[in-house]
């Protein structure tokens, strides 16, 4: 690991709820921090611990060292700044059960126990907004492009391009950038990697579009639905099981090209898919998202064709074979999101599930009793909903642990009464003047 010319390194990890959280130290602490001595106050992250049992331990992963490429002239003249993973331990040393890289570690765990690493590709979609004089956010998109369009129309291409030579500087294999249906909206798909690897790989990514963002004066947001009447952000994840470098998903003679591997694991998702949804779309503005009309899943579905449905199977076989999973928002913990994919697919293997035949049609056109016959299923409907279905899922809460549930269902619990509790616009432009 070479620190030459590094004046600083972030111990970066993850709380909870998601937000990347980091302790800086100068090189004058860099020995301390390899050892993994640096210290923080847990009971000052969401859902971490109590403040008489504050004190946590930051031990870096050293495969996830690397350099952060230059934003701005003044970062370059203050030297250069690197960041390494940490897994959080307890004073006495033993790993922190409330940690999310943690969580999905055990689950890579248990995968490997039965002989399988799950690859992840992820396609993260954000909006990027103008900023006012004062450079407060706003909703105010910089273009009005959409799917595919070119410049000048499409008004994010230069950014688009700055955002990926950074992350290729990081060591990132970019396969795709473009201009996404609503205004405003944008997509960079980096390649599929270890499950570990891609959640962390996702954490990195919302922070270089958001600073990259920053230094052109704009705004980007990873909300799920900031804009009414136009597509949200979603965040597809590519999934697929290896085992010595062979995709167990592949088998030229199965149903559709897929093994029976494959069709118990997509069985877990589809059996699980109400219990991850609190996961997977965490925020009150995610279902918001999750409506009829606007390409995101609300049914619980397979398809090896069309996009209505919870999953895909994309045409490629061979080891691009794959299922996609088309509900998670780029709101999500990653890890957490990833383990409880993991753990739902590994559910459908051990229990043999078998899902229900794949379907062609396009969901949204299916009559109540059309969906009945099919044994289609909705999606919850809003974060309450979604709370519920999680507690009564004993697999991706077992996944979770205790600790995670306990505080993530608190939290999310918090959250819905705030959200009932307050009035908005819409109540006071529809209700006002007629009652």
């Amino acid at each position: 690991m070479d620190t030459a010319g590094v004046k600083f390194l972030r111990l970066q990890f993850t709380d909870i709820l998601g937000a990347t959280k980091n302790v800086e130290v100068p090189q004058s602490q860099f020995e301390k921090a390899l050892r993994g001595d640096v210290t923080f106050d847990g009971s000052s992250v969401e859902g971490f611990t109590r403040i008489e049992e504050s004190d946590m331990l930051l031990r870096p992963d050293l495969g996830t060292f690397l350099i952060y490429p230059q934003f701005s002239r003044e970062e370059g003249e203050r030297g250069k700044v690197a960041r390494l993973i940490c897994d959080v331990h307890l004073p006495d040393g033993t790993p922190f059960e409330g940690d999310p890289r943690r969580v999905l570690r055990r689950q890579v765990e248990r995968a490997q126990t039965l002989g399988f690493e799950m690859f992840v590709g992820t396609e993260p979609e954000f909006f990027l907004f103008e900023r006012t004089a004062t450079g407060v956010g706003s909703t105010v998109t910089h273009d009005r492009a959409g799917y595919f369009d070119l410049a000048p129309i499409d008004k994010g291409e230069r950014i688009r391009r700055e955002i990926t030579n950074k992350l290729v500087q990081m060591g990132f294999e970019i396969e795709a950038a473009h201009h996404e249906d609503a205004p405003g909206q944008h997509e960079i798909d980096f390649r599929y990697a270890p499950a570990l690897e891609t959640a962390d790989r996702i954490a990195t990514f919302k922070f270089v579009v958001k600073r990259v963002a920053l230094e052109y004066g704009l705004l980007a947001s990873f909300l799920p639905k900031p804009l009414p009447g136009v597509n949200g952000s979603g965040m597809h994840c590519h999934l697929s099981l290896f085992r010595d470098g062979v995709n167990t998903f592949a088998d030229p003679d199965g149903e559709h090209g897929l093994s029976v591997t494959a069709r118990q694991f997509i069985a877990g998702l589809l059996e699980h898919a109400g219990g991850m949804t609190a996961i997977t779309n965490p925020l009150v503005n995610s279902y918001k998202r999750l409506v009829p009309g606007y390409e995101a899943p609300v049914n619980i579905a397979w398809s090896t064709s069309n996009r209505s449905a919870l999953i895909r199977v994309p045409a490629k076989r061979g080891n691009s074979t794959r299922a996609e999973l088309r509900m998670p928002d780029p709101s999500c913990n990653p890890y957490l999101a990833l383990a409880a994919m993991l753990a739902a697919g590994l559910d459908g293997i051990a229990e043999k599930l078998e899902p229900p035949p794949a379907i062609a049609r396009n969901i949204y056109k299916m009559t109540v009793r059309e969906k009945r016959h099919h044994r289609v299923r909705e999606l919850p409907t809003d974060l309450r909903e979604a709370v519920d279905e999680l507690e009564k899922d004993e697999v991706i809460a077992g996944a979770l642990g205790e600790h995670v549930l306990d505080h993530f269902v608190e939290a999310k619990r918090a959250e819905w009464r705030d959200y009932s509790a307050t009035i908005h616009a819409w109540e006071l432009n529809r209700y006002l003047d007629l009652i």
